[in-house]
C-alpha cells in the first residue's frame, strides 16, 4: 500500500537539523510540505493589536521563499494554505490519503489543542511529533515536564551539563511529492521579497549569521557587550531566525562548541549557552503551564493591578511616554521589529509599573511586533516582569533614571531613535473620561 506523508511546517523553516525530514525520507513513498498561514495572524487581538506587523510578515515571507528554495533543490514544493490546520488536513485527507503527520512539538497553547483536534479527528493516521524546536528531547531531561522547576536557576543547575545532541546533516532528497488539486492549498509563488532590512528571513541567512558571528572574536565579548542597546556587534543576533526555526539551538550550540575548541572557553562563551538555556526553559514552561501563559495571574493567580488605560498603551507603543529611553526602544521597535533584551525590560517595567496597564497588553504588542516572537520567550519574560511567573523576587522594577545612566549617558541611543521628542501631557481624559487640560 502507498504511504503518504505531510510535513506540516511551523517554527521549523528550513531543511538542515531536521529530523522530521529525515524521517518522512525513510517512511513514506509522497510527501506534502505544508504550512499553514494560520488567518488569526492577521486578525485584531483582544488586546488591540492587530495581527503581524509589515516588519513580521516580511520575515516570514522571507523565511518561506528561502524554504520553498531549499525544497524545490531536494525534488520537493513548499504548499501554501491560507487556512487553518485543522481545515487544510480536512480537505487533503478528501483528496489525498495520508497515512502519516509530521510535526515538531510546538509549547503553545493553541499550537497544541490544534494537534490534539487534529489526532481526535483522524485517527488513522500516523502522528510523528519531534523535537527539532528545542535543544534537548524530553527523554534526555532528568526530569517529567509536569515536574518542571519552578525557576530558571534550578532548571540551569539540571539541564547545563546534558549533552546535546549533534545536529543531523541536510537531506540530499525527499519523497516525490503527492498530487492534488485544491484551489485554497497552493504552491508557494515567489515573491519579490523586500530585503531592506538588517534582517532577512531563511536559512541561508542564518547559515550566514552563523558564520559570521563565531568567525570573529565577539563570542568571547559577548557577556560585556550583550546589554548594549544598539549595534549589530553587540549581541549573536540569532534570535529571530531561532524563532522562525530557520537556525536551531543544535546548531548554534555546535558552533559554539567548535569556537570554544579552537580559541577557548570563557565566561562570554558560556553566557551564550546560558541564554540559549533561558529559552530552552520558556519552551518547556510553555508546554507545561499552557493557557497559564495568558492568564493575569499568571502561575501566581494573584490579583494584578494592572488595567488598561487606551491612551498611555497608544502613546507607550508609538514612543510618546514622559520617558525619552522608553520611546527610544519603542520606536527601534516600530521600525526595525528588533529591540535589545535589555530594552525589553525597560519598557516592559515602565508599562506596567509606571503605566499601570496590564502586562498581557505589552505581551501581545511584542507578539505582534517583533520579528524574534516566541510564544514562551515572549509571554514567560513578561510574566518573568510582572512579578506572575517564574521569578521568586516577584517582578522586576527599574528605575528609568538610573537605566539611562548606565546604559545611555551620553543619550545617543535616545537621540538616534528621538525618544526625547513626546506629548509632556500623558493623559488627556482621566478615570471617568474628563478632559484634564494642560497647566498653563
Amino acid at each position: 500500500m502507498m504511504k503518504v506523508g505531510v510535513m506540516w511546517f511551523g517554527e521549523d523553516l528550513r531543511c538542515a537539523d531536521q529530523d522530521m525530514l529525515w524521517q518522512s525520507a525513510q517512511e513514506v513513498d509522497h510527501l506534502v510540505c505544508l504550512y499553514c498561514d494560520e488567518p488569526h495572524n492577521s486578525r485584531p487581538s483582544r488586546y488591540a493589536t492587530q495581527g503581524m506587523s509589515t516588519n513580521r510578515r516580511r520575515f516570514l515571507e522571507q523565511g518561506l521563499q528561502s524554504l520553498a528554495q531549499q525544497l524545490e533543490a531536494l525534488g520537493q514544493t513548499l504548499f501554501i494554505s491560507a487556512m487553518d490546520a485543522v481545515t487544510s488536513l480536512n480537505l487533503l485527507l478528501n483528496e489525498v490519503p495520508i497515512s502519516h503527520l509530521y510535526r515538531n512539538h510546538h509549547g503553545g497553547w493553541y499550537e497544541q489543542q490544534t494537534l490534539k483536534r487534529i489526532a481526535n479527528q483522524f485517527p488513522d493516521v500516523r502522528i510523528h511529533i519531534g523535537n527539532d524546536l528545542s535543544l534537548f528531547r524530553p527523554s534526555q531531561l532528568p526530569f517529567e515536564i509536569t515536574e518542571l522547576p519552578v525557576s530558571f536557576s534550578k532548571f540551569r543547575r539540571l539541564v547545563e551539563n546534558i549533552d546535546v545532541l549533534s545536529p543531523l546533516p541536510a537531506l540530499e532528497e525527499l519523497p516525490p511529492k503527492a498530487l492534488f488539486t485544491i484551489q485554497k492549498i497552493r504552491p508557494w509563488q515567489a515573491l519579490a521579497v523586500n530585503e531592506n532590512s538588517a534582517f532577512t528571513g531563511g536559512e541561508q541567512a542564518a547559515m550566514d549569521q552563523l558564520s559570521d558571528y563565531f568567525s570573529s572574536n565577539l563570542p568571547s565579548l559577548y557577556k560585556e557587550t550583550r546589554n548594549e542597546l544598539d549595534g549589530w556587534e553587540n549581541s549573536t543576533k540569532f534570535s529571530p531566525w531561532l524563532a522562525q526555526g530557520s537556525l536551531s539551538a543544535r546548531q548554534i550550540k555546535a558552533s559554539l562548541d567548535v569556537y570554544e575548541r579552537d580559541h577557548g572557553a570563557s565566561e562570554s562563551t558560556y553566557w551564550i549557552y546560558f541564554e540559549l538555556l533561558w529559552r530552552e526553559y520558556f519552551h518547556w514552561y510553555a508546554t507545561r503551564y499552557g493557557k497559564q501563559l495568558f492568564l493575569p495571574g499568571g502561575l501566581s493567580g494573584k490579583q494584578t493591578q494592572g488595567s488598561y488605560y487606551a491612551e498611555r498603551f497608544r502613546k507607550w507603543s508609538q514612543g510618546n511616554t514622559p520617558y525619552p529611553l522608553v520611546n527610544a526602544c519603542m520606536k527601534q521597535l516600530n521600525q526595525t521589529g528588533f529591540m535589545s533584551n535589555r530594552g525589553r525590560q525597560i519598557v516592559a517595567s515602565c508599562l506596567i509599573y509606571e503605566l499601570g496597564i496590564d502586562w498581557r497588553y505589552g505581551a501581545a504588542y511584542f507578539e505582534e511586533q517583533l520579528i524574534d516572537y516566541n510564544v514562551g520567550s515572549n509571554w514567560g519574560n513578561w510574566q518573568y516582569i510582572a512579578g506572575v511567573g517564574a521569578d521568586p523576587r516577584g517582578g522586576r522594577h527599574f528605575n528609568l533614571q538610573k537605566q539611562t545612566e548606565q546604559y545611555d549617558p551620553n543619550h545617543r541611543f535616545i537621540n538616534k531613535w528621538q525618544g526625547g521628542q513626546f506629548d509632556s501631557q500623558l493623559d488627556s481624559v482621566d478615570a471617568a473620561d474628563w478632559p484634564i487640560y494642560p497647566h498653563p
